[in-house]
């Protein structure tokens, strides 16, 4: 049993339907039907209006977003271990041709309101210093601990008053929203958020993520994201089988069905290790303390994961699994104490 990522899981039945319907002559890049349906499909999940843009990748989309609302010469604060940040080989400054990446500390990979509102106020007006020009989180974080739309909403709050964008990394955003039982929208714009990777691939897809801007600059954040898009060389031209997983995902709900399915995984994975958890386990990913010995037990029964420094390992749960699924990983981590 794999709990290596929920990158390299099979893709949801659901989209592969969907692919296979698209297979047909239709409008080249994204001037194709399903494409066309993006803004609606997005719009009416978020209830607002939603530009939204396929994007091949995560890093893309990161990436691309950050280089609508920070330019250069900009500073973009993001904790130290953000995807943006360690993930990413430099996608962020390659696309914003120079921005830098002020990172914070914080517990759970989460940003404080405290810690930005500190680092802001030691940033001299003057032109030899690195202004900042956005904020940037991952909900669910890379530990897996979920923001709640009050805390979005503090850091929307001092990024409206200071003029600064807000990106949220959302490859894992299903997981936060089945979490927390609140509206996509709540997490997102009426908190602030400006731009949002909504992943995809992590949740079923195969290929394809999705780029959303909201608020009064949608338009041309996307419009200039689009021209990004095909400067970096990920406008597809056969866009509609991207469009058309995305399209799978969103207008029934199943990226929504898939998380809870992941999330209740881990849940049942929880329970069985609560005393070795090194985090709260609010998403589809799970830390917890094992030996050296320990892991090297569970390998041997074909239990496939991460090491995650010393004395520790990551495991993550996916849409194909939920708690039956994942039964006989939880028996084998309740031996470890009883055996």
């Amino acid at each position: 049993m794999h709990f290596f990522s929920d990158n390299a899981t099979p893709v949801c039945p659901q989209v592969m339907a969907a692919m296979a319907a698209a297979d047909r002559a239709d409008h080249g890049y994204d001037g194709d039907q399903w494409s066309a349906r993006l803004d609606g499909a997005f719009s009416a999940l978020f209830d607002t209006q939603v530009r939204a843009l396929w994007i091949a990748t995560g890093t893309a989309a990161n990436s691309i977003a950050l280089a609508t609302l920070c330019p250069p010469y900009g500073g973009v604060i993001c904790h130290e271990e953000a995807h943006i940040v360690v993930d990413e080989c430099g996608a962020p400054g390659f696309f914003t041709h120079g921005a830098s990446l002020m990172t914070l500390p914080g517990e759970g990979a989460k940003l404080s309101p405290d810690a930005v509102s500190d680092r802001l106020a030691i940033i001299r007006p003057d032109v030899h210093q690195v202004p900042a020009r956005a904020i940037s989180i991952t909900n669910a974080t890379e530990y897996g601990r979920v923001y709640a739309p009050d805390e979005v909403a503090a850091l929307g709050d001092i990024a409206r008053i200071r003029g600064l964008g807000f990106h949220m990394d959302g490859a894992r955003f299903a997981n936060a929203v089945a979490h927390l039982g609140c509206t996509p929208a709540d997490l997102t714009w009426r908190a602030g958020v400006d731009a949002l990777s909504f992943g995809c691939v992590k949740n079923g897809g195969m290929i394809g993520e999705a780029l959303l801007f909201f608020g009064p600059e949608a338009d041309a954040r996307a419009a200039e994201a689009a021209r990004w898009r095909k400067r970096s060389g990920h406008l597809f031209s056969k866009g509609r089988y991207l469009a058309a997983q995305i399209l799978a995902m969103v207008e029934d709900d199943l990226w929504l069905t898939n998380a809870r399915a992941a999330n209740q995984a881990a849940q049942a994975l929880a329970q069985a290790v609560a005393d070795r958890l090194l985090h709260p386990v609010q998403a589809n990913e799970l830390f917890i303390r094992l030996t050296a010995q320990e892991a090297a037990t569970l390998r041997a029964q074909d239990f496939d994961f991460y090491d995650w420094g010393e004395g520790a390992v990551r495991l993550v749960t996916n849409w194909s699994q939920d708690a039956a699924g994942v039964a006989p990983l939880a028996a084998a981590l309740r031996a470890l104490d009883h055996g």
